[in-house]
């Protein structure tokens, strides 16, 4: 995969600004998803495409959308969790702020999917940029028909507004983001019952992740068997994972899913720098078991990570060297847990 996808914005200056983002092909997705395809050939689509959740759990996008009612009287809600929280993870942030237009696509492609006519974006309090520049996208998108009354004289209608968090890292856990975006304290829900039938205000919602959503035009534009072919087969597409830590070139890198550990590390962050041996290694966000050197050939997708005693999560990859206490580490990460836990149940309270 030579080409950046998710991450064009590094290579075209400007790519937040519409006309600028219009001028590199930009809504042609939205434009042949709303003229050429059926809501339910949408969904059908992302299915066969096996694109699974980018924000930690790695849940089949399109079943998920299939979870909905057929038929039902209630609105439809889709809700966006840009509460980017989880330590050693910002590919979300650079989306937001460096193309949001490319974001508010997936919105639109995947609410005209669902039939879901309102969508918000619940974005994390920290991201003050990110709120603003998406706010002028959706203001710019809006003033072209791209937003709001008929769009591109479709007959679809769809308002997305932005939700700004207070900083908790629980809102990152779909229901307790449905009771923030309610007004409430985000205490997770206990499930059954899904979202998909009783989410937001007790209507079918469906929550997805920033990066997932930015996939669906690339999905459409190139169809679902181009982006099966990268990667696994059951775990596939460009994937962002974030390198932070002991690496000489830290940053968020646009790779197939199931690029090896050892190359993410060594080949394209540069591997460990001043001469030190690698320790440890967390592969998907400070939540997740830690790999040791010798775990770290595992194949960085959903499953194979699993299969390896870890999850890929947000696939933030914290890195540390030989010179790390790992008591010191955990000490660490445990505060910040105890400190962001909600309260809700009693093992984690006291």
């Amino acid at each position: 995969m030579p080409e950046h996808l998710l991450l064009r914005c590094r290579e075209i200056p400007e790519l937040r600004r519409l006309d600028v983002y219009l001028a590199h092909g930009g809504y042609e997705a939205t434009r042949k998803a709303l003229t050429a395809c059926k809501p339910e050939d949408l969904v059908e689509m992302v299915k066969a495409s096996n694109l699974r959740g980018r924000g930690g759990a790695g849940f089949p996008t399109g079943m998920k959308w299939s979870f909905l009612p057929k038929q039902s009287e209630k609105p439809v809600y889709l809700a966006v969790n840009a509460d980017e929280s989880e330590p050693g993870t910002f590919k979300d942030r650079e989306l937001i702020e460096d193309d949001p237009h490319q974001l508010l696509e997936g919105i639109i492609i995947s609410s005209y999917a669902i039939r879901c006519h309102t969508a918000y974006v619940y974005i994390r309090g920290e991201f003050a940029l990110g709120a603003r520049v998406l706010e002028e996208a959706i203001a710019e998108a809006r003033a072209r028909g791209l937003l709001g009354k008929n769009i591109l004289g479709t007959g679809f209608d769809l308002e997305v507004w932005v939700h700004r968090g207070a900083g908790a890292y629980i809102c990152g856990e779909e229901t307790g983001l449905i009771e923030s975006l309610e007004g409430k304290r985000a205490y997770p829900r206990i499930k059954p019952p899904f979202p998909a039938t009783h989410g937001l205000f007790g209507c079918p919602t469906i929550v997805n992740n920033v990066e997932t959503l930015a996939c669906v035009p690339h999905i459409v534009m190139r169809g679902a068997d181009w982006f099966r072919s990268i990667g696994p087969e059951k775990s596939p597409g460009p994937k962002l994972f974030c390198v932070s830590g002991h690496v000489v070139r830290p940053g968020t890198y646009e790779l197939p899913m199931g690029t090896p550990l050892r190359e993410i590390i060594y080949t394209h962050a540069g591997g460990i720098p001043n001469g030190r041996k690698l320790k440890a290694v967390i592969p998907g966000g400070a939540s997740m078991p830690v790999f040791t050197p010798e775990e770290i050939d595992v194949p960085m997708d959903m499953d194979s990570v699993q299969k390896a005693g870890s999850f890929l999560g947000s696939a933030g990859i914290m890195v540390m060297d030989d010179s790390v206490c790992m008591v010191w580490a955990l000490m660490v990460l445990e505060r910040f847990f105890h400190h962001e836990s909600c309260g809700q149940c009693t093992p984690c309270r006291e």
